[in-house]
């Protein structure tokens, strides 16, 4: 069945559940960039198409996951979000770079150039 984000040509960003974020991580190859947000919060929506556009453009080079914080308070603890919007990088499973807040879409390029190496 072919989700109705997919008959509209619109990429379904995987979402991550506790259970799973560890496995799923370490399992993705090259850089993983996680996206701890909430539906409530404003600059998460409006930072999603910035996301969504970077991994899109730079496919093969960074794959991005999210993790909603309100179905995953102990992920958002373990990692120390307290804030959101909230990126985690990671690279063979170990955390290699953090953003807070709605960066411009530059900064983030400039860390998977960097990081994706």
């Amino acid at each position: 069945m072919v989700s109705p984000a997919r008959e509209h040509g619109i990429a379904e960003t995987p979402r991550l559940v506790e259970q799973t974020f560890e496995e799923t991580v370490a399992a993705t190859h090259g850089l993983v960039m996680v996206d701890f947000w909430a539906a409530w919060c404003g600059p998460c929506q409006a930072n999603a198409p910035v996301l969504d556009e970077l991994a899109e453009a730079m496919e093969g080079r960074v794959v991005l996951l999210k993790v909603n914080v309100d179905d995953g308070p102990a992920l958002t603890a373990r990692y120390g979000i307290r804030s959101i919007p909230r990126l985690l990088f990671f690279k063979a499973g170990t955390l290699v770079d953090r953003v807070v807040g709605a960066a411009p879409k530059t900064v983030l390029q400039s860390i998977v150039s960097t990081r994706a190496s």
